[in-house]
């Protein structure tokens, strides 16, 4: 657990230095200052606002507390356990068997299942994926992805503005011509190492979650055995890459990716790879249980 925090401090300061990088290749402070606002502004609106868009963007409704008084007593008893407020619950209708956890801190906690995830797990399994997404609350994990997407964000505006100079010959802060180089750099490979980064960050934050779920849940094999049906279940029933193309900022918040991932689009996938995901759920079940 402390060493993926630790992992997590490391990216999110690569991300920082990244931002610098780009600062300094525009050739001064002003530019680094205004896309870090704009990337501010956005990002704000979007930790305070963020669990209400995405609620409404899947159709949200609130869990029947009489109808699945079950599922309503598992969480109550996990957050007991974790030391939080009980979340707002709510369930989704569809096939696609996934979870997740939204809201800016763990006051204004949602969680929301899919009726496809009451389908095919049973309740120790659930209990699982509850204590997974509820760690994601208690580990801040939305704040964290926060600030992680804004300095992604703010290295991609450096980005438009480095290209848009180039178009029309602007000069930076100290009347110098900026360096081509560092311009291309700037433009191509930045952001891309930004976007790679951020979701290095959120595959880190889906271990860190993993880990305090099974911990919580005393149960780590529940949550692999779990997380394995998960697994092939979304490969036959999942968001369409094309159809779904605007609910693909969400997929971070998700237990397992909603999309499918093949081939070199793997690499960018905002999960850890599954299998390693189960490996390190049963070593976690033998240190516990030996």
């Amino acid at each position: 657990m402390v060493f993926n925090q630790f992992k997590t401090f490391l990216l999110l300061a690569a991300m920082s230095g990244l931002l610098l990088l780009a600062g300094s290749a525009i050739g001064g402070s002003s530019g680094i200052k205004i896309a870090l606002l704009l990337a501010l502004i956005m990002n704000i609106i979007s930790y305070f606002y963020s669990d209400k868009i995405v609620l409404s963007l899947y159709n949200a409704q609130p869990l029947d507390k009489n109808q699945f008084s079950w599922l309503h007593s598992i969480v109550q008893d996990l957050t007991q356990k974790m030391g939080l407020p009980m979340p707002k619950l709510w369930v989704i209708d569809t096939p696609m068997a996934n979870a997740f956890a939204t809201g800016r801190n763990s006051d204004h906690a949602s969680v929301a299942v899919t009726t496809g995830i009451l389908d095919i797990l049973d309740e120790r399994e659930l209990r699982g994926v509850l204590a997974h997404e509820l760690g994601h609350v208690k580990n801040r994990d939305i704040l964290i992805s926060t600030v992680a997407a804004t300095m992604s964000t703010a290295i991609g505006y450096l980005a438009n503005m480095v290209r848009f100079a180039a178009i029309y010959g602007a000069s930076d802060d100290r009347n110098r011509r900026t360096n081509p180089f560092a311009s291309l750099l700037v433009i191509i490979f930045m952001p891309l190492a930004a976007m790679l980064l951020q979701m290095a960050v959120s595959r880190s934050r889906e271990y860190l979650a993993d880990e305090t779920g099974a911990e919580y849940s005393e149960d780590p094999l529940a949550l692999a055995s779990a997380l394995e049906k998960l697994h092939y279940s979304v490969q036959r029933a999942h968001l369409d890459n094309q159809a779904d193309a605007n609910k693909a900022s969400t997929a971070t918040l998700f237990i397992v990716n909603p999309f499918t991932a093949q081939g070199i689009i793997a690499l960018f996938s905002t999960h850890p790879p599954m299998q390693e995901r189960i490996k390190r759920l049963r070593q976690m079940h033998e240190k516990m249980f030996k």
